[in-house]
């Protein structure tokens, strides 16, 4: 998907076409799920961090330029909420200890090790890139149109960040 198709259905959605925003979803989600996923580190905060994202671009999709890349400005405006939420989530207290938190929801807050080392492994643009092309399934070109590199420079990236992730994978005794 190019950007000037993904334009194309941004036009839409202003000339009032909502059907357009469920293939603006479809094309963008997950590639501002794993933004806020890299900051937030939780599921659950993550999936309501993506929610409110697209709702806060629907409100305010005129501050779009067409002609740029609006994956890049929805993760923009997804990581600049998550980045609110981890700032507000610091000063929450805490009221009642006797509870366990985990309980009120699901367990899926734990990440899977593998995110884990890849976060703390990996800086952001690696961190995006292999979860990009290796869990949510986009294509490198795909991934390098939606990132502003070219493929090349994605597919290098992902090639080392692969390697970081195998080095230390090694050095742990993991495989």
């Amino acid at each position: 998907m190019t950007s000037e198709k993904l334009d194309k259905y941004v036009s839409r959605l202003k000339a009032g076409d909502a059907s357009a925003f469920d293939r603006i979803y479809e094309l963008t989600h997950r590639a501002v799920y794993f933004a806020v996923f890299y900051i937030l580190r939780d599921k659950m905060l993550a999936e309501d961090v993506l929610q409110e994202t697209f709702v806060r671009a629907l409100t305010s999709l005129n501050g779009y330029r067409e002609g740029t890349n609006f994956t890049a400005w929805i993760t923009t405006v997804g990581k600049s909420i998550a980045l609110t939420s981890l700032r507000k989530r610091g000063r929450e207290v805490a009221t009642d200890f006797s509870e366990d938190p985990a309980a009120l929801g699901t367990r899926e807050t734990e990440l899977p090790f593998i995110f884990d080392l890849a976060a703390k492994v990996l800086s952001e643009e690696e961190y995006e890139i292999v979860m990009l092309c290796h869990v949510a399934g986009y294509k490198r070109r795909e991934v390098a149109e939606m990132t502003g590199m070219p493929v090349s420079t994605v597919t290098w990236k992902n090639n080392e960040a692969l390697k970081k992730l195998r080095k230390c994978l090694d050095s742990e005794g993991g495989i």
